[in-house]
Order: structure tokens, then C-alpha cells, then sequence
């Protein structure tokens, strides 16, 4: 019985939490309305996407570039929300994960891997397991699904974007970056060019139990906006990469976009979530934007060090 009274209690805290959240947004967004110039209310869901589409491929654009420094904590800050609003689904889930063991450890992953490498990674992940431990040892409404979801947080989200690290330090200065902004225009080119095509020519569901408005068309047409830019990508300097081997690269960066766009689909499905969050509006949350990015980064980091197409520098 005290075990049923326990799981009554986080769950009723659980949801008066929830609703103090909600209350707190509604209230956030009422108030950034009402701040709002009249010209710039009232816009269509495709303004709204648009314009936050564009302050978020600015703002990556522009700390890519400037430096690695910069590049380290863009993706700290993208990694550490994603990590939080992932938290926030298995939450509605009925999971109990340790979110702020989660979120630094997500954090954490950029950093360590820019100052020591892979080792760095290898730190984190143990630290992180241990820590989890001793989390799950005394602390008795933890479950061992709960040390589960807390451990792969913070490695679906941080440790997968630390593979940006490796490229964009394999090639010095301005072209590394180059480089890592042409992994991510592959990962938008995917999602617009699937958008798009999907939208206008979209007949055959791919996935019609995770992703109902996704097409065969449409995943077609990301794959060749992939394909485009990393045949572009075989003009950054440095980059000792051809034709032959850019086609396939793009088709396999492209398919694995798919596949974690589609996983974060299958969670937010899971967990009766719409969006991940809602500090993106017209997209949803930080997770939503990166879903892609995730399995992409790290697929794009194999191949390029692999192949030898950039040396590995860290």
C-alpha cells in the first residue's frame, strides 16, 4: 500500500507541477504578446516558423564560424535543453529520470571531448554511471528504467553532438567551421527539401504509426537536398573528398537523419507530447529542431575521419 500511496503522490506532484508550468508559459507568452509590435501579431504559422527558423540558423551560423570556443558552447547550450525537454517527455512517460545529473553530463560531453578527446567522452560516461548509482542505490523510488532513461538523455543528446567537436577542429581556423555548418545545411536541406517535396507530391506514408504527414516523396527529396550539399562540401578546403565518395556519404548522413528524426517521434508518441517544448515556436522545442542532427553529426564524424576525407586532429 505504501508503494501504491508513493506512486499516487509523485504522480499527483507530478501534475500540479505540470500545470504550475503551463501556467507560467501562458503567462510568459501573454506578456511577450502584449510587448509585441502590431505589424508583427497575428502572423501565419509559416511567418512564425520562418522567422524562428532564421534566428536559430543565424545564431548557429554565426558561433560556428567565429570560433572553436564559441562552436563548444552553442552546442553545450543546444545539448543541455534538448537534454531538459527530453527529461520533460519521460516525465509524462510515468519515468522518473535524474535530470540534473542528465543535463550536466549532456553539457558536459562538448567540453570534455574539445579539451581531451574522446578520453573526455570516456570521463563523462563513467562519471555519469557512477554518479547514476549511487543515485539509484538511495534514493528508493528510483527504478532501474529511471538510471536507464537519466543515462541515455545525456548521451543521445550530448554525446552525439560532440562529434561536431572532432570536425570542426580537424581542419584549422575558418574552414572547420565551414565544414561543420555544411553538416548542418545537409541536416536542413533533408528537412526542407522533405517538407517541400512531401508537401507538394506526398501520396505514400513512410512511417504512418510514428510520423503520419511523412512520405516516400518526401523522404526521396531530402535525400537529394542532402546529397547537393555535401557535393558542395567537396570545395571547403582541406577536405579531401570527390563526387564518388560524396554521393553516398550524403545518401547515408541523410538516412540516418531520418532515423532520429523518426526516434524522437516514437518518444514524443510514447509520451502523448505534441512537441518537446515550446522555445521555438512554429517548431517546437530545441529537440524538435535537433532530432535530425543528433544520428547525422556523428554518422557525418565517422565518415569524414574514417575516409580519411579530414585527418583527426584531438
Amino acid at each position: 500500500m505504501s508503494e501504491q500511496q508513493d506512486t499516487k503522490r509523485t504522480k499527483k506532484t507530478y501534475e500540479s507541477a505540470k500545470t504550475k508550468m503551463t501556467e507560467k508559459k501562458d503567462a510568459a507568452k501573454k506578456f511577450v504578446y502584449a510587448k509585441t509590435p502590431d505589424r508583427l501579431k497575428n502572423a501565419s504559422d509559416l511567418q512564425v516558423r520562418f522567422r524562428t527558423g532564421f534566428i536559430y540558423v543565424t545564431v548557429s551560423v554565426l558561433c560556428v564560424l567565429a570560433s572553436e570556443l564559441s562552436t563548444v558552447l552553442l552546442l553545450c547550450a543546444l545539448s543541455g535543453i534538448a537534454a531538459g525537454e527530453f527529461f520533460y517527455m519521460l516525465r509524462s512517460d510515468a519515468k522518473l529520470p535524474n535530470e540534473l545529473l542528465g543535463i550536466v553530463a549532456a553539457v558536459a560531453y562538448p567540453l570534455s571531448v574539445w579539451q581531451l578527446g574522446l578520453p573526455g567522452a570516456l570521463i563523462v560516461t563513467g562519471a555519469l554511471l557512477v554518479a547514476l548509482l549511487v543515485w539509484y542505490v538511495f534514493w528508493m523510488r528510483a527504478r532501474v528504467g529511471d538510471v536507464g532513461v537519466s543515462f541515455f538523455g545525456s548521451a543521445y543528446t550530448g554525446l552525439l553532438l560532440s562529434s561536431l567537436i572532432v570536425v570542426r577542429e580537424a581542419i584549422p581556423g575558418l574552414w572547420g567551421g565551414v565544414l561543420v555548418i555544411g553538416i548542418f545545411c545537409s541536416v536542413w536541406a533533408n528537412d526542407s527539401f522533405a517538407y517541400l517535396v512531401g508537401r507538394k507530391f506526398g501520396k505514400h506514408k513512410l512511417a504512418p504509426r510514428i510520423s503520419p504527414k511523412k512520405s516516400w516523396e518526401g523522404f526521396v527529396g531530402g535525400l537529394i537536398g542532402s546529397v547537393v550539399i555535401w557535393c558542395l562540401m567537396t570545395l571547403i578546403p582541406g577536405v579531401n573528398m570527390d563526387l564518388v565518395q560524396a554521393v553516398p556519404f550524403g545518401i547515408v548522413c541523410g538516412l540516418f537523419g531520418v532515423l532520429g528524426d523518426l526516434a524522437e517521434s516514437r518518444i514524443k508518441r510514447n509520451s502523448g507530447v505534441k512537441d518537446s517544448g515550446t522555445i521555438m515556436p512554429g517548431h517546437g522545442g530545441i529537440l524538435d529542431r535537433c532530432d535530425s542532427l543528433f544520428l547525422a553529426s556523428v554518422t557525418a564524424a565517422v565518415m569524414l575521419v574514417g575516409a580519411g576525407c579530414v585527418p583527426y586532429a584531438i
